[in-house]
């Protein structure tokens, strides 16, 4: 079983910043890919960033592309979302996931196995 944990629920102005923490337990986090997803109200969830279990590749959402990072520190068992330059759209409720052992992140649900119980993120205009 793992558990995943997000921290870092705000609300921020449209141009500010905002990072978020996914606190992992109960599995080897260290050779599992991570993903963050979110899905805003009304919508499907959606791929935002995933970072390979090894942190050498990253990918993004072209929504979020020069303005989101990801990152992820394994000595903590922990995975980041530095998100800037923030604008109303990215309004949702954030979820972290952990996906492949040993292998790259990838955009869809079904590559994640276990997801964390999500925190709100608000923008206002």
């Amino acid at each position: 079983q793992v558990q995943l944990v997000e921290s870092g629920v705000g609300l921020v102005q449209a141009g500010g910043s905002l990072r978020l923490s996914c606190a992992a337990s109960g599995r080897t986090f260290s050779t599992s890919a991570m993903g963050w997803f979110r899905q805003a109200p009304g919508k499907e969830r959606e791929f935002v960033a995933g970072i390979m279990w090894n942190g050498g590749r990253t990918d993004y959402a072209n929504a979020v592309k020069g303005r989101f990072t990801i990152s992820r520190d394994n000595a903590k068992n922990t995975v980041y979302l530095q998100m800037n330059s923030l604008v109303p759209e990215d309004t949702a409720v954030y979820y972290c996931a952990a996906g492949r052992t040993l292998g790259a992140a990838g955009r869809t649900l079904g590559e994640y196995d276990y997801w964390g119980q999500g925190t709100q993120v608000t923008v206002s205009s």
